[in-house]
């Protein structure tokens, strides 16, 4: 062995040891919202661009990316959506807050309890939030279908519209998205 693959063990152990140790920190917050906490609304733009990624398939690139290469799809695409998660995220704890009110033990026995009784309202806001934002991707996927049928319509008007290069659907899409 030589001296530097000596000296790299220690280096290594330490690292690993630091690693478990960030980890072991990890596991409350990871526990926290496991057991029904409401939803970030980052989170939920997320869910949001992975199910339009999953719809628009090859789409998904031209539609959102503003680089060269539109490799930044992903992360335009979750803070396109940010706001509208952090509005669905604001409607489904006041809707929650609401259900509560009117009857308590139907509210705690639709949403379950832990057993400190506290996690039914983070179960009833993530259970709304998440049906919003699949109303949000589902009404995302309606629009290259929509743009398609656009272009066979009134080609010319489709082309002025958005140009005939490759990205042409993706700018229809996005407009069309950015409408709802």
């Amino acid at each position: 062995m030589t001296t530097s693959t000596l000296e790299r063990k220690p280096m290594s152990k330490k690292t690993i040891v630091g690693v478990i140790a960030m980890c072991s920190l990890l596991l409350p917050v990871a526990a926290v919202a496991a057991d029904g906490a409401a939803p970030a609304p980052s989170t939920v733009a997320n869910q949001i661009c992975k199910q339009e990624q999953v719809t628009l398939g090859v789409n998904f690139k031209s539609t959102y990316g503003t680089n060269a290469n539109k490799s930044n799809a992903f992360g335009k695409c979750v803070s396109k959506n940010a706001k509208n998660a952090q509005a669905d995220v604001a409607n489904a704890s006041k809707a929650c807050d609401t259900e509560r009110a009117a009857d308590p033990a139907a509210f705690a026995s639709k949403y379950g309890k832990n057993a400190k009784d506290k996690n039914a309202f983070g179960k009833c806001v993530s259970a709304k939030a998440t049906a919003s934002a699949n109303a949000h991707a589902a009404a995302a996927a309606t629009a290259p279908k929509q743009c398609k049928a656009a272009a066979k319509a009134d080609a010319a008007g489709y082309a002025a519209k958005y140009g005939t290069g490759k990205d042409a659907l993706g700018k229809c899409v996005a407009a069309k998205s950015q409408t709802k």
